[in-house]
């Protein structure tokens, strides 16, 4: 009863805010009855596709794989994050979020009909064979990847642990396309690795956001401060070649460098469809300098970690320019059938920034190799290049605001001696820049 009086108060609150409007609420209720008659008459449309073809196409099909198809065709083309996971898919999906899982070791995007390689995970077996970020696998055991949806060709990656699988991979740079011949295993996702270097720099390295991350990344930091002890001047976070993972564990990591302030928001597609996400009270490294490494292979949950340090300027970004993957995938589970994964919002850092396609700029560029006139970012494959991309939900900048640069800005460009003899030059650079800080810092006491 109480239910039914709200209503009824409900439409008359309506009724008195209308007023004149009546005529124009009548025509939004057209407006929505030929929706529906228009959406009825498409779902007809496809009812007599789906007919034809299992009745008349050449070879038999079953009604289950047409509808996967289907369903997967209609998310795929809303953007290239969004897709039907089968029940398979999403067995191995949560596996994976867990840590372990069977395969090559590759984090991989679909980019015109091809496989791109967002980033190959440290120390498997794709790693160890030499695949790299911004591979495009072209043939999978001699088939053609072009036509194949992504999840098939993740499928037939795939497969019993101590088989081989031949790829071929075409790279910028490289004239002839490159062959490799890669054995499947077990894949163990140690997601943090740390080790002090030159007796007074904590150097952590996160791999993936799975939910060993941000207990791992505590370890570490206890680990490092152990081992330093009172000549730990700061710290290396480094992300490169992340692709990113959960967002939990991106708000976690996050939190554990600051005291206070937003991490990140999310944005949906109403209005009020906002979340807020605060760091709590405790820096877990007390307040000593961060640099952290980012590069093209850093992506999603990476971005929100760099991006949230940067505008707090809690640490300095160092590097080439983040992947832009500024987008919210929500698993929606389908008893029975599996899941839907569903781009459900874009993610904004604390400043409100967007870096949806556009990535997270580092506030010194320091290039992987010292080339005059080249860049990191040459035949680079980012978020903004990928066939459907969401743009970033900001208006465009005007062109003389876009193309100029601000008398502010700090960027600073790094070149290298080619006959350099460094393993790593990002990281020496970064250790460099820490050392210079902690050196200033005691010159001042």
């Amino acid at each position: 009863m109480l239910k039914n009086a709200k209503l009824v108060v409900g439409s008359l609150v309506l009724g008195l805010s209308i007023g004149a409007g009546g005529i124009s609420l009548a025509q939004d209720t057209s407006n929505d009855v030929q929706n529906t008659a228009d959406t009825y008459k498409q779902l007809n449309l496809f009812g007599n596709v789906f007919e034809r073809v299992r009745s008349e196409y050449v070879e038999e099909v079953e009604d289950k794989e047409l509808v996967e198809t289907a369903l997967n065709g209609m998310l795929t083309a809303l953007d290239p994050h969004s897709s039907y996971l089968t029940e398979e898919d999403f067995s191995s999906m949560q596996v994976q979020t867990k840590g372990e899982f069977g395969g090559l070791g590759i984090e991989v995007t679909m980019e015109n009909g091809l496989v791109k390689v967002v980033s190959p995970i440290d120390d498997t077996p794709a790693f160890e064979a030499g695949v790299q970020a911004n591979d495009m696998i072209v043939e999978i055991d001699g088939e053609q990847v072009m036509g194949m949806s992504l999840s098939d060709a993740v499928s037939k990656m795939r497969g019993k642990v101590g088989t081989d699988i031949n790829l071929t991979i075409v790279r910028e740079g490289e004239a002839e396309p490159v062959k490799l011949t890669i054995t499947r295993d077990i894949i163990q996702i140690q997601s943090v690795r740390s080790r002090v270097e030159n007796e007074n720099i904590g150097y952590i390295r996160i791999t993936t956001f799975n939910q060993q991350t941000f207990p791992g990344l505590k370890k570490a930091i206890k680990e490092i401060k152990a081992e330093a002890g009172e000549n730990l001047s700061g710290y290396v976070l480094d992300l490169r070649n992340n692709p990113g993972g959960l967002l939990d564990q991106a708000i976690a990591v996050s939190d554990a460098f600051l005291d206070k302030g937003e991490i990140v928001s999310t944005r949906g597609r109403a209005k009020d469809d906002v979340r807020r996400d605060n760091a709590t009270a405790g820096d877990l490294t007390d307040g000593l300098p961060i640099v952290v490494l980012i590069n093209g292979g850093s992506a999603s949950a990476s971005e929100i970690v760099s991006g949230a340090l940067q505008d707090h300027k809690r640490a300095i970004i160092m590097g080439t320019k983040s992947f832009g993957k500024g987008s919210v995938q929500t698993v929606i589970t389908l008893p029975g059938h599996g899941a839907m994964r569903l781009t459900t919002a874009r993610y904004y850092t604390p400043s409100g920034r967007s870096i949806q396609a556009t990535g997270i700029e580092p506030d010194i560029k320091v290039e992987r190799v010292a080339v005059v006139g080249q860049t990191d970012n040459s035949g680079q494959i980012s978020e903004a290049d990928l066939r459907g991309a969401l743009d970033n939900g900001l208006e465009k900048k005007k062109d003389d605001e876009s193309t100029s640069k601000s008398k502010d800005d700090k960027e600073v460009e790094i070149e290298v001696d080619l006959e350099e003899d460094i393993v790593d030059y990002q990281l020496t650079r970064a250790i460099d820049l820490l050392e210079g800080i902690a050196l200033y810092r005691s010159a001042l006491k």
